[in-house]
Parts: C-alpha cells; sequence; structure tokens
C-alpha cells in the first residue's frame, strides 16, 4: 500500500468512527419518496410547462452553450433571462452564471484584492469562504448577525475597499440576515455587500422577490446580490444583480465567468419560465411558510424565514439514524453534520416545499414528528 493508499484508509476511518462518512445515493426519476431534501422549494422543476421550456430550448440550441459567454457562448435566452430576473428583484442589470458557486467565486474575486478587506458572517455559504480565499484580500470573520461587529471591522478598514458578507436567509439554520442594519453600516463606511440570496429568492419578499427587495434595497447602490437558479427556480445556474456597472465590471473581470462554458440552454429555459410562472403565481411562497410553520410546531424547533428548517439533533450518529428511519418511512430528508454545519451541531435539515399535495404533506409531517421525537429520546 502506497502512503496515499494509507492515508486515503486513514481519513475515511476517522470519518467513519465520528459519523461523518457520505456516500453518493443515486435516485430514480420515479420514486415513491416524498423528497423533503431537495432544494426544490415551489416545484417548478417538475412542472410541466418549465419541463416544456427546458426539453425545447434543448431541441432548438443543442445539449450545450458551445462556448464561453464571450466567445459564442451567449445565446438570446441568456439576455432574456438576465433582463427578467433584474425586472423581478429591482435591480438595473443581471450576469448568469453557470453554478451558483461560480455567482459568488466571480462577485467577490472581481471586487476585492490583496489590497482589500473582507468582513464575512461566520455562518456565510463554503462558496463565499472559498470566494474570500480566493481573493487573497485581508479576512475578518465576525460572529454570525453582529451588526456591532461588523461596523468595529468597518472602522478598521483604514482606506481599503472593505466588502461585506452574509447571506439573506442561511442555509443551515433558515435564520434570517439584519440586511437593513447592514447596509447602513456598509453606507457609512463606503462599502460592499454581497447579499446571497440563494434561499431568499422566490421564498420571501413580495412575490418572493427576496429579502434585499423586502426591505427596499433593491437600488441602494452599495448593495451586491447573487442567487441561484437552482432552488425555487427548480433549474441550475446562478446570477449577480447590481448596477450595470458593476455587471461591466464582472464580465470583464470576473475570471469564473470568463473562462467557464456558459449555461446550458435547457436550465437557461427552465429558469426563466420557472421565474414567469412565479410572477403568474405569487401565491407560491406563502405555501411554504404555512407548512413551515406548521412543520415547526409539531417538531419544537424555532420557525424559519425561509424555507429551511433545521431540527438539531443530539450527535452525528444520531442524526443519520433519524435520517434513515424518516427515509425508511418514506420522507427523504438532508442530514448536515460537521464540518458542513457552521455551528458543529448535527441536524436534520428539512425543505419545506409547495410542490407536494396536502395528503402527502399531511404524512411526512407524521412521520417526521415521530421520527424526530423517537430519536431524541434515545439520546
Amino acid at each position: 500500500m502506497s502512503g496515499w493508499d494509507a492515508w486515503f484508509t486513514e481519513q475515511r476511518a476517522a470519518r467513519e468512527q465520528a459519523g461523518l462518512q457520505r456516500t453518493l445515493r443515486p435516485r430514480a426519476a420515479a420514486e415513491d419518496v416524498i423528497d423533503l431534501a431537495g432544494n426544490d422549494y415551489l416545484g417548478l422543476s417538475a412542472h410541466p410547462g418549465v419541463r416544456r421550456a427546458a426539453a425545447g430550448a434543448a431541441l432548438e440550441w443543442g445539449a450545450g452553450s458551445g462556448a464561453s459567454r464571450l466567445v459564442t457562448g451567449t445565446i438570446d435566452l441568456h439576455a432574456d433571462l438576465e433582463r427578467e430576473l433584474a425586472e423581478f428583484t429591482g435591480r438595473e442589470a443581471a450576469l448568469v452564471f453557470s453554478t451558483g458557486y461560480h455567482a459568488n467565486l466571480s462577485a467577490v474575486t472581481a471586487l476585492a484584492d490583496k489590497r482589500s478587506l473582507i468582513v464575512s458572517d461566520a455562518h456565510a455559504h463554503a462558496s463565499l469562504i472559498d470566494a474570500a480565499r480566493l481573493s487573497r484580500a485581508a479576512i475578518e470573520v465576525v460572529p454570525h448577525n453582529d451588526v456591532a461587529a461588523v461596523r468595529a471591522a468597518l472602522a478598521g478598514a483604514g482606506d481599503r475597499r472593505a466588502i461585506v458578507l452574509t447571506e439573506s436567509i442561511f442555509s443551515v439554520l433558515g435564520d434570517a440576515a439584519p440586511l437593513p442594519e447592514l447596509a447602513a453600516a456598509c453606507t457609512e463606511h463606503d462599502a460592499l455587500l454581497v447579499v446571497d440570496e440563494a434561499h431568499g429568492l422566490g421564498v420571501v419578499g413580495d412575490g418572493g422577490r427576496g429579502l434585499v427587495h423586502a426591505h427596499d434595497l433593491a437600488r441602494h447602490p452599495q448593495v451586491v446580490v447573487t442567487a441561484t437558479l437552482s432552488k425555487s427556480l427548480g433549474a441550475m445556474g446562478g446570477a449577480v444583480l447590481g448596477s450595470a456597472a458593476l455587471i461591466d465590471h464582472l464580465t470583464n473581470r470576473a475570471r469564473p465567468f470568463i473562462f467557464d462554458t456558459g449555461l446550458a440552454p435547457a436550465p437557461t429555459a427552465g429558469a426563466l419560465e420557472s421565474l414567469r410562472r412565479l410572477r403568474r403565481q405569487p401565491e407560491l411562497p406563502s405555501t411554504v411558510h404555512r407548512r413551515g410553520g406548521e412543520l415547526a410546531e409539531r417538531l419544537g424547533v424555532p420557525r424559519s424565514a425561509g424555507a429551511v428548517l433545521s431540527a438539531p439533533m443530539p450527535s452525528p450518529q444520531v442524526a443519520v439514524a433519524a435520517q434513515a428511519a424518516a427515509l425508511a418511512a418514506g420522507v427523504r430528508v438532508g442530514c448536515f453534520r460537521p464540518p458542513s454545519v457552521p455551528d458543529g451541531i448535527s441536524r436534520l435539515r428539512i425543505t419545506t416545499r409547495a410542490g407536494i399535495n396536502e395528503p402527502r404533506w399531511s404524512a411526512a409531517v407524521e412521520v417526521l414528528a415521530g421520527v424526530v421525537h423517537e430519536h431524541r429520546r434515545s439520546a
């Protein structure tokens, strides 16, 4: 056995002992499981109209966009999606990427360098953490949602350009960021506020326009929005939204945009059709919140500001066992364990979805209430 093989074996053994080993589990296209693990919050991914739009784009344009966006990889669908995303969220312009991860990498690395300061919330998504590290800027991590700590960090920025990183709705705990206070702090210190709306777009605000729009910050000149197209819009890809000057800068300076193949036609068309359906059905987010409140009460956990409900478990092993028990009863939920959780607490991560009919939703609630309470008692 080589030194590398021995190291891989040791690493796996350590993960297994700690209850942290992860395995890919392919699923079938059709299965009799109630899925409360995925991020298709509004059920639009499987909507017949969205499917037709995606299939039609693949037939018209082909399987891929064919090149990077700055070569020949920009198609009419990209321009349509960018225009309608900007209009929907109240921003001046938008730029679409192949993933939400790329959107965050681009926004941060194109705006910060080694002469900058990045102030990052302790619970920021891994894509924002990686982006901050790649930017080569000085990084100060502040306690979760601590506006006073953000102000103190910005006060020490000196003549450095400063950027504050946060999510609108946090991806693990499901709580909301204090965006008005953060925006005010950034205005006082001439800093940019980058807000990841991955879990806010389509779920919070007027008709799902996001938390930035809900707080009347859509036209704030120092607020930059990033988002994914793979959650509420049920497709894939990401976007950065802001001023026309910002989008021009990213188009010319963001390496994850410049050197990446453009988002494929099918998910572009799928996201565009989902966005149009959300505009025609602005009541969809209210279903998510109603169901989230019901489930939170049954599980005895705080309500979520978005679609993510967090059910803390006593240990990684108990969390894995509870997830398995729920799946055996026909309900799939997420299981987040260190290092994926910012507070180190293992938990079931449950997404409250609008795309499930009422009888199946009621059945899922009963299963989860029984599983969570049973495993907490047993621990």
